[in-house]
């Protein structure tokens, strides 16, 4: 049997974890552990060891000590470059392993777990070539006497929070820039979603990543997650969740007044003009709404549709979201999994259930679906929507979408801007003109023009209003991850200032 056939099965039993310091493994101990279960197939496929603090000041000594040591910080950046090259090879090459845990733990189709396996490497692509790209600048006009040097210092310890959604390729928007900056990492996964973080360690270690450069805590966000951002020895905190927790993290960072990179919540429109092609429009709003099953933080969540083309629309749509194959997710031909947590499932069809009752339309799905086993919900459409009604406005983190209509780009842009987030947008129109205008209007820190949840390692991403701080991946994820120094350099003999 050949390792991708094999790794179609399930895991006769879960698989134990420690956790990560200094370039060692620790075991659980007499610590406390969590036991992972397949949201789509309800079997336990992980033990997680629960942290304390006291094991988040052992990670953050040893991110510490190896930063203040300089065998990162100050490594040439050709060097950074050429390790984290072997760590996109690595990937790579284990591809198979962590799309197959990626999908046990958080129940997403395996189709999207190789590609986001894949995605990663191209991230630590990326960012080898941005360790050697970063710089600073000079100034040559300050006369013959004094020249001036702006440089870009690693920041230092770094905390990275990760959500349970999309444990490995959030990991991947950040921890590439992060090292390529020079930094040391303490990372923190969803306790829900550890496996592929811990991989990860190792994966580092055979790429030749120094000691204490890269530390892996696990556990409850109450108890890890708050002693890393309350930390007074951690420089920066780079936290992915809700809005909610992502305003606790503000308050807790106030300690030593750290530095934060935060991305939060959203309620992303999908703006759809009549002017566009429409069957293309409805094949890219459905994936927009399905993707990770809803659970996404760029999730198209809102339909905005013209009126002249609504009804239309609506028909091409539901056509298009009867077609979506939802199942196992380690079913190659599987596009939409299982929902990843109890609570989350509980969330999402709470909010269908509000949905109905303040009047929307229920044009399709609404409901659990029963497979026999897991946890599974229909793509739902709702027709009807006004903007005070609460699936309007509020993130549901689950594929239910709200369609309303509008009849100028103005409207649009207002109903596209009134959330308190602002985290992405897509447009769908033919007209160059409508496009450009409304893109440039919206806010929103991420923004796709007749496509979707889509892009690269090249363009930053981040989002405006209470959807977060700060700009990961690109050049400037690398930047984020910097402390800017000028220094003035005088010459010659000083101009005395007493005789």
């Amino acid at each position: 049997m050949d390792q991708k056939s094999a790794l179609k099965s399930m895991p006769t039993e879960p698989r134990s974890f420690g956790f990560y310091i200094d370039g060692q493994w620790v075991d659980r101990g007499a610590r406390a552990k969590m036991s992972v279960a397949s949201p789509a197939h309800d079997v336990a496929v992980t033990d997680i060891t629960l942290c304390t603090p006291d094991d988040v000041d052992r990670a953050v000594a040893a991110a510490r000590k190896a930063f203040n040591a300089r065998t990162w910080s100050a490594m040439p950046g050709g060097e950074r470059a050429a390790i984290l090259l072997r760590v996109a090879d690595i990937v790579r090459k284990n591809v198979d392993e962590l799309a197959y845990w990626e999908t046990l733990e958080t129940g997403k189709a395996i189709s999207q777990s190789y590609g986001e396996a894949d995605g990663v490497a191209g991230l630590f692509e990326y960012a080898a070539g941005a360790a050697r790209a970063l710089h600073g600048d000079t100034f040559n006009n300050l006369g013959d006497k004094m020249l001036g040097l702006v440089t870009r210092e690693p920041v230092g310890v770094v905390g990275v929070i990760t959500p349970w959604n999309f444990p490995l390729i959030i990991l991947g928007e950040r921890l590439p820039f992060i090292l390529a900056a020079g930094c040391t990492v303490v990372a923190k996964p969803s306790e829900f979603t550890s496996a592929t973080t811990l991989m990860m360690a190792d994966i580092l270690a055979e790429a030749g990543v120094p000691d204490g450069v890269f530390n892996v805590v696990t556990g409850e966000g109450a108890v890890v997650g708050q002693a890393m951002t309350e930390h007074p020895d951690i420089d920066m905190v780079s936290f992915t969740g809700s809005s909610r927790v992502g305003r606790a993290a503000i308050h807790a960072a106030a300690g030593n007044i750290k530095k934060l990179g935060l991305e939060l919540g959203g309620k992303n429109p999908q703006i759809v003009y009549a002017d566009a092609d429409l069957e293309d429009a409805a094949d890219g709003v459905a994936f927009g709404l399905a993707f990770n099953t809803g659970q996404c933080c760029v999730s198209g969540s809102r339909l905005l549709v013209e009126r002249s083309a609504a009804e239309e629309f609506e028909r091409l749509l539901v056509e298009k979201l009867k077609r979506i194959r939802i199942g196992d997710p380690l079913d190659p031909a599987t596009q939409v999994g299982a929902i990843t947590t109890v609570k989350q499932n509980e969330t999402i069809l709470g909010y269908i259930e509000t949905g109905k009752q303040e009047g929307a339309k229920l044009a399709h799905g609404g409901g659990p679906i029963d497979l026999g086993k897991g946890r599974f919900i229909e793509p739902t459409l709702f027709t009807g929507v006004t903007q005070d009604m609460t699936i309007a406005h509020e993130e549901i983190f689950g594929p239910v979408l709200s369609m309303i209509p509008f009849d100028t780009m103005e409207e649009a842009i207002a109903i596209a801007n009134a959330p308190r987030y602002g985290l992405a947008a897509s447009i769908w129109t033919k007209d160059l003109d409508k496009a450009v205008q409304t893109a440039r209007r919206v806010q929103a820190g991420r923004v796709w023009v007749n496509c979707t949840i889509t892009g690269g390692p090249e363009l930053p991403i981040g989002g405006f209003k209470e959807s977060g701080w700060g700009r990961e991946a690109g050049i400037y994820g690398v930047e984020e991850y910097t402390q800017v120094k000028s220094t003035h350099i005088e010459f010659g003999k000083r101009d005395p200032w007493l005789e």
